[in-house]
């Protein structure tokens, strides 16, 4: 399949030549994964309809008058667990500009009842990949709520997973960077087992003390646990698709599909790969100098 050639700025104005083409390219691209990953989840969003909200939320919009953020345009990639929200979100309060994390999307969505609702857990909780067209809905409609709220830019987190996402996301928006988080297995077992949720505030915390000694020259690695406040203690829950056979098969799914993606953005020369040498205190620092951002670290979030 081909790339479309014409790269579109997420704020960018549309000619009506150019919104012609980028809807073939998206519903001949979309049309493409549905043979890959099966029929969409819900018969009410076809491809036809999320190639159509994805231009949409492409579109220019009269809020961009009040935007006051940064116009970065990122990418974090990295396995199921490696810590890429932790760090997408820091580097957002960092630069003014949105988090947009997928998986977040999906489990606002898996929180509603209704049919749908119900698929997609069948999905997540056996590791699998949501179908790309659903992906791409979710993506679309909180890129348009951003717009109305006068948001630019991004940094994006979970998306894409496939080649396929890869190049609908490349016809759509000039991708600046993609950052490429990499931890050892036994560390991202470790961690994403220890995973705990407040169920009352939401914020996101780590029981697991991971201690790996290193041998033959490999160097060591001692990430603590993150623990919550005395409030949020007794309010702890475990994520439903956080058990050892699911994070086995979402690390083997992730290696099959997502492998590819990173060969996709090195060829472009937008790959960043960083190795996290620990827990946030050995790793913030040193992915701030990667990023050439060490002179703003104070205006981070320690």
């Amino acid at each position: 399949m081909a790339v479309a050639h014409r790269l579109f700025r997420l704020f960018s104005p549309f000619t009506p030549a150019a919104k012609n083409n980028l809807s073939s390219f998206l519903i001949r691209s979309l049309s493409s994964s549905s043979s890959t990953h099966g029929p969409s989840l819900d018969p009410e969003i076809d491809l036809k309809e999320a190639a159509a909200e994805l231009e949409k939320s492409s579109s220019p919009s009269s809020s961009l008058s009040r935007t006051k953020g940064r116009n970065f345009h990122w990418v974090f990639l990295g396995c199921p667990g490696v810590g890429k929200g932790t760090y997408a979100s820091r580097l957002s309060t960092l630069l003014g500009v949105p988090h947009i994390a997928t998986g977040d999307l999906v489990r606002e969505e898996l929180s509603s009842s209704g049919l749908l609702s119900s698929q997609l857990k069948e999905l997540v909780n056996h590791g699998k990949l949501v179908p790309d067209e659903f992906i791409i809905s979710l993506l679309s409609k909180r890129l348009e709520a951003g717009m109305e709220k006068g948001e630019s830019g991004y940094i994006l987190d979970g998306f894409p997973r496939t080649v396929t996402q890869a190049e609908i996301l490349e016809g759509v928006i000039n991708v600046d960077l993609v950052i490429n988080l990499k931890l050892k297995e036994e560390a991202l077992l470790a961690k994403c087992l220890g995973r705990r949720i407040c169920s009352e505030c939401g914020a996101n915390y780590n029981v697991a003390c991971i201690d790996i000694k290193g041998d033959d020259g490999d160097d060591g690695m001692y990430m603590p646990p993150l623990l919550p406040p005395p409030k949020c203690e007794s309010k702890l829950i475990t994520r439903a698709d956080d058990t050892a056979e699911v994070v086995k098969e979402r690390l083997r799914v992730y290696n099959k599909l997502t492998q590819p993606v990173e060969e996709f953005y090195r060829k472009r020369g937008k790959l960043l790969e960083f190795e996290l040498p620990g827990g946030i205190p050995q790793s913030w620092p040193k992915l701030l100098r990667a990023l050439h951002l060490e002179d703003d670290k104070q205006s981070a979030i320690a």
